[in-house]
């Protein structure tokens, strides 16, 4: 081949070469992009707001409360753990002086007077009756002027303000918020902006959990802790058979009562994983030396006890043992027998997805409800407790039950009230005029009838 047939060849060869290497990119620039990966659902306000508090927000509890102190006193109350043994006992104090001094009108008028100068702010966006009833009496107690916002269609969030721009709004009209919320962890958050408030020099309120989502319901366990010291504190008459009894009456405690709090087997029925109110009661349950703590709870992962708990128990070193039923053994008798305090809850259906539904339908729940017969086998001194609403459809405890006298639910109830009193006394700094007037009052009456 001659120089010049072999320069043609070449030529030839990368021109095929190129017209292959062109057909190659067309087909490859032809092909359809791959989709690009879905981004999901943009952040809402409330969790963009949040962030702001990410941090903060993952910390370990422990780790949380020193910043919601002030000078050694509860400044704000987002989480049960904040309550010591010593606090609880304080409040309890407290709550039995407001209301023995409210029962004659001298008391009445002292305690209505005593902080007729301060203003609350109810900011309830979830629905409540108990909770919200409940403070606002204790608000009216101590003679606190309250408004609400118990709809955020009615607020100025409809305008896309958020909802710390509104805690901040009420910042500047209130001395304390107390507000419940279906958003997990906005008190706390909220209390968080307080703080920051504070620290450059601007006005800064005390933040009240009355229920954070999921999370914590701090006050219901404090009112749950209140009634149990004060039904550990009564005994039944040693001559009136149990069943006959108009209920309790104070006295000397009795039977495995007479530790108060400490060293007991304690029952929650129901749904633990989704009760806020079973996660903060156990929490300050777990205060008290000697506990034992049992969950009553079908097998299931929305249901049963969520890891959080379990670990924050165990870090307390308090033995948990979780069955599902309340026939189950525990040291060799049925669970209801065992227990010295038993805390009903209803399965919380707001909360389920349409995926819940055929996992759910296989539960058999006859396990988790109270029958009379179930209640005659319980201790003679073990209350029966419920945070309320029961649930008529469910039926965890039926209306026959509540003529009982270890039937708790409603007392609880009414306990709240006072021991709500006795936590706005204590944040308001008004405490110490409370127990000042009672022992002053109850003094000059005993010198008086001596």
């Amino acid at each position: 081949m001659t120089h010049a047939e072999r320069v043609c060849h070449n030529a030839a060869s990368r021109s095929r070469d190129g017209i292959a290497a062109f057909a190659r990119w067309v087909a490859a620039v032809s092909e359809p992009l791959p989709a690009p990966e879905s981004p999901g659902p943009p952040a809402s306000q409330d969790e963009r707001d949040l962030s702001l508090y990410a941090d903060r927000l993952a910390r370990p509890v422990i780790a949380k409360t020193a910043e919601l102190q002030l000078n050694g006193r509860l400044r704000h109350v987002i989480f049960s753990g904040q309550f010591s043994a010593a606090t609880l006992d304080d409040l309890a104090e407290t709550a039995n002086q407001i209301r023995v001094l409210s029962k004659h009108r001298a008391g009445q008028d002292f305690l209505r007077n005593l902080l007729s100068h301060r203003r609350a702010m109810l900011y309830f966006t979830q629905p409540s009756t108990r909770t919200f009833l409940s403070f606002m009496a204790a608000c009216q107690i101590l003679g606190l002027t309250c408004n609400e916002v118990r709809d955020p269609q009615t607020s100025s969030e409809t305008k896309g303000e958020t909802r710390f721009d509104s805690i901040r709004m009420f910042s500047s009209y209130f001395d304390l918020i107390i507000m419940r919320s279906p958003i997990a962890r906005l008190a706390e958050s909220c209390a968080y902006l307080m703080n920051d408030l504070s620290v450059h020099g601007q006005r800064s309120v005390p933040i009240i959990n009355a229920g954070s989502g999921a999370d914590e319901h701090p006050t219901q366990a404090l009112l749950d802790v209140y009634t149990l010291q004060r039904t550990f504190a009564r005994e039944e008459p040693a001559d009136t058979p149990l069943g006959a009894s108009p209920g309790f009456r104070p006295g000397v405690a009795f039977g495995s009562a007479s530790n108060g709090l400490a060293g007991k087997t304690y029952g929650f029925c129901g749904d633990i994983g989704r009760g806020r109110t079973v996660r903060s009661l156990a929490m300050l349950l777990a205060e008290y030396p000697g506990n034992r703590l049992v969950f009553v709870t079908p097998d299931h992962d929305k249901l049963r006890m969520r890891d959080d708990l379990r670990r924050r128990l165990a870090d307390r070193n308090v033995t948990v043992l979780e069955v599902d039923s309340l026939e189950a053994q525990i040291d060799g008798v049925p669970a209801i027998e065992a227990f010295d305090a038993l805390y009903m809850t209803r399965v919380q259906k707001e909360h389920d997805t349409p995926e819940d539904a055929e996992s759910f339908a296989a539960i058999d729940y006859s396990a988790y409800r109270l029958t009379p017969a179930l209640v005659a086998r319980m201790k003679a001194h073990a209350p029966i407790l419920h945070p309320f609403p029961r649930d008529q459809h469910f039926g965890e405890i039926p209306p026959e039950i509540d003529a009982d006298p270890r039937a708790m639910y409603f007392r609880q109830a009414r306990n709240g009230m006072w021991i709500r009193a006795a936590l706005l006394a204590h944040v308001l700094d008004a405490d110490g005029a409370i127990a000042r007037h009672f022992h002053h009052t109850y003094r000059e009456q005993h010198e008086y009838s001596s």
